[in-house]
């Protein structure tokens, strides 16, 4: 709004207030509003409160129905059936005596006929569930007449021979009736013009066809019983009903019959696969197993067959690998009635092999891939059966370890079967790696081919490895070969660059090959010494390769370990001598460490993977080198010396600066240990060499940080040497170490008051009152003897009153002490 100069409006204007007067009633509206707004608000809750102690009403619920009515009418129409079925078998085993033959011919047909003939105006009218019970009522009554007829008219016909003609018959009926009442038309009412029946469809029944279909497994099995058929053909009358049931599962469409025709394929057909297996296992010549044979071919042929029609691949590529393993079986059945003890798997294998080339034909994609399944799992059972020979290879010369030295033995197979027994057809066993060796080379899918040079690595190192022992070449042989293995697998690990898997197993046969060479080795002192060396050559060699160097390399380090305790153990050194020659292990491992771990003036220097495993191989042959000098003190100081040597020259790397405390332990270790073999038992001996290190570290370090607390760098070396000499000083009874003790504390306790530090003034100043007590302690007691005995209580009292009289100066005054020490540092 426009004013002018004097804060009026323009003339014609409305009149607005000043400001401050505006502002004013501003905030007396607001004031109001809000008084407002809280009244509501309580309101509110007010009309909350009371809405919510208020019962709820319960709403209604309308009963829920536990069932729905066509449930209700099957359920009845099925208590129906059976009752009706009950009540004719009644008639037929009880009352069946009371009728002649016409009677009852008469009566079983009419009510059978009737029966059957019912669903017919029921499916008119459009009740096909009534019509499925009236249904399974007649075939029931069916039943009933074979049975009949049976009892009264062919008493003399044997009853298994009737049953599989009576089963066949039924089932041929109760097809044809359900085919029959399919190609009904509908008679329904709602069709009543002619064009409406001309495009009707029929409405078959669901009950008869699977009926039939379950008849149909009977006749053949009761034939081949009846007629004291044997195990083989017995066995062909299951395969051929699973065939037939193969057949219609793959061709009908109706979800019950396919069902039906599915349990018996898998029923009938699993029992004859059974059978026939049991047939091939037990059979007692080639013509038998030529039988039992047949008989798994044709199961594989029924199972292949389905397997190639089946719409999903999950199940057709299922079915193909039980037809190819029982295909196997049947080839294998063969093999193994003409082939000696264990080589018979050597023919299952070879029936696994021919599965691979018929998986390369023509077949759909399912299938080849169930049959290479097939042929995978044939071959990883017959692995697994010859894995007992490489075991028995591997750790048998673990035996070894008992006997070391004790003499060569005959031939590389009594070499490893030191304590284990040699297993049986170790022959067989080593021609199946081969094979499988062989098999997993030729793969060349681009997926499979890294995985399976693997396994090409893999089995021809075990193939190499078993052969001295199982051809029972000389032991000297048998060590060169499995030194050459090893020295392959080596070369393996180097050569592998593009398949990392087939590197890594490389290097761990290597060393698993190695590890039982050198078990294999201490046959004979010669051997082992020959032996270990080749070792430490060999992986120190392969450490110039930087993939295999965080292996290799402490590899060497350990056989060279293993190679200085033999040439001691040769030489006929005691233990703690050949323990110096062992430190020069962990020399070589700390020169190695220091070279891959860069430049030691610069921290940034990127360290090689082999540092810490050299690293840790050095630590673990020093503590071998020590637990061989246990028996001897002073050499065992002296090793112990070495060992703070070597650590203190690892500490010298700036990467590395944690060990020298590590090397400062060993010094002292080697300290105590000298001067217990000197039978010292000054305890001043043992503390000040770790007391003058340790203030001069502290001192190092308040020098590079004067922030530092003095309890940190001072406060373990004072305590380390003040702490047990204090302790030893209550129990001397002689002057001297009393008398130093205390010159000491007064000293640290001086020192502390001078640079103002906490802990060497309030340890020196502890340790010096203590001392104090101890030299005066005589004294106290002589005069507390002489006194009388009020004294001391009226000397406490006296002393109370005057701390009392004084309270508030001492406050003060422990106040200003607490401040003094809390300047120090």
């Amino acid at each position: 709004m426009p004013y002018d100069v004097t804060g009026t409006t323009l003339r014609g204007m409305t009149h607005i207030p000043p400001p401050a007067e505006e502002l004013r009633l501003l905030d007396a509206e607001l004031w109001q509003l809000d008084g407002r707004r809280a009244q509501l608000l309580a309101r509110r809750a007010w009309l909350v409160a009371a809405l919510q102690a208020q019962p709820v009403a319960p709403v209604p619920v309308a009963p829920r129905p536990e069932t729905s009515a066509p449930r209700v009418q099957n359920v009845l129409l099925v208590l129906g059936g059976v009752l009706l079925t009950v009540a004719a078998a009644a008639f037929t085993l009880v009352s069946w005596g009371h009728l002649g033959i016409a009677g009852r011919a008469l009566v079983l047909g009419s009510v059978t006929l009737a029966v059957l003939a019912a669903p017919v105006p029921l499916l008119k009218r459009g009740l096909r569930s009534t019509a499925e019970s009236v249904a399974g009522l007649g075939l029931a009554l069916t039943v009933l007449d074979a049975y009949a007829l049976h009892a009264a008219a062919l008493t003399g016909t044997d009853g298994t021979g009737y049953a599989a003609v009576a089963s066949a018959v039924l089932a041929g009926v109760w097809a044809a009736y359900g085919r029959g009442l399919g190609l009904l038309p509908d008679l329904s009412s709602g069709a009543s013009d002619h064009s409406a029946r001309e495009e009707a469809r029929p409405l078959p029944l669901r009950l008869p066809l699977p009926a039939a279909l379950a008849a149909a497994q009977l006749p053949l099995l009761l034939w081949a019983i009846a007629v004291d058929a044997g195990p083989d053909w017995i066995t062909a009358a299951l395969l051929v009903t699973a065939g037939f049931d193969t057949i219609v599962a793959l061709r009908t469409t109706a979800k019950s019959v396919r069902v039906v025709a599915v349990v018996g394929a898998y029923g009938t057909g699993g029992l004859g696969v059974l059978t026939a297996g049991w047939l091939s296992w037990d059979a007692g010549g080639p013509s038998a197993a030529v039988r039992a044979s047949a008989l798994l071919a044709l199961a594989a042929a029924i199972a292949l067959g389905a397997a190639r029609q089946l719409p999903k691949p999950g199940n057709a590529m299922g079915t193909a690998l039980v037809g190819g393993l029982v295909l196997v079986a049947a080839v294998g059945g063969v093999l193994r009635a003409v082939l000696p003890g264990g080589w018979t798997v050597l023919g299952y294998l070879a029936g696994g092999v021919a599965l691979l080339a018929a998986a390369r034909g023509r077949l759909p994609e399912p299938v080849r891939r169930g049959l290479a399944w097939a042929s995978g799992t044939v071959q990883a059972l017959a692995l697994l059966w010859a894995l007992p020979l490489v075991v028995v290879v591997l750790l048998g010369p673990v035996g070894w370890a008992e006997r070391a030295w004790t003499g060569v033995p005959s031939d590389a197979r009594a070499a490893v079967t030191v304590d284990v027994p040699w297993p049986p057809y170790a022959a067989a066993a080593a021609v199946v790696l081969a094979v499988i060796a062989g098999v997993l080379a030729a793969v060349r899918n681009a997926t499979w081919r890294p995985r399976a040079l693997t396994g090409v690595l893999v089995l021809a190192w075990a193939t190499a490895l078993v052969l001295p022992a199982v051809l029972e070449l000389p032991y000297s042989v048998g060590l060169s070969a499995q030194g050459v293995t090893t020295a392959a697998a080596l070369a393996a690990a180097a050569a592998a660059r593009q398949v990392p898997t087939a590197q890594t197993a490389a290097i761990v046969l290597s060393v698993v090959a190695s590890l039982s060479l050198a078990c294999l080795s201490l046959a004979s002192e010669g051997a082992t010494l020959v032996v270990l060396v080749a070792l430490t050559v060999l992986f120190a060699a392969a450490s110039w390769f930087a993939r295999l160097a965080p292996v290799t390399a402490p590899a060497a380090l350990a056989y060279a370990a293993a190679l200085a305790c033999a040439t001691g153990a040769s030489a006929g050194w005691r233990p703690e001598h050949t323990a110096l020659l062992v430190l020069t292990v962990p020399v070589a491992a700390a020169l190695l460490a220091a070279r891959l771990g860069g430049s030691p003036g610069s921290p940034s220097s990127p360290s090689s993977p082999a540092t810490v495993p050299v690293e840790v191989t050095g630590a673990v042959t020093g503590l071998l080198a020590v637990a061989l000098t246990v028996a001897d003190p002073p050499m065992l100081a002296l090793v112990l010396a070495l060992c703070g040597v070597i650590a203190a020259g690892t500490a010298v790397r700036s990467d590395r600066r944690p060990v020298g405390y590590a090397a400062a332990a060993l010094f002292v270790l080697a300290t105590w240990v000298r001067l217990a073999s000197w039978d010292v038992d000054t305890p001043e001996a043992y503390t000040l060499p770790v007391t003058v290190p340790a203030l001069f570290v502290g001192a190092l370090r308040r020098r590079r940080d004067p922030q530092a607390s003095s309890w940190t760098a001072y406060g373990p070396g004072i305590a380390a040497t003040l702490v047990p000499s204090l302790i030893a000083a209550w129990g001397d009874p002689h002057w001297l170490r009393p008398l130093l003790l205390g010159a000491a504390a007064l000293l640290m306790t001086l020192l502390g008051a001078r640079h103002h530090l906490q802990a060497p003034l309030l340890i020196g100043g502890a340790v010096l009152t203590l001392d104090a007590l101890h030299e005066l302690a005589p004294y106290l007691v002589q005069i507390a003897g002489a006194l009388p005995r009020w004294v001391p209580p009226a000397l406490a009292g006296l002393l109370l009153l005057a701390v009392g009289a004084t309270y508030e100066q001492r406050i003060r005054d422990a106040r200003r002490m607490r401040e003094v020490l809390d300047k120090m540092n």
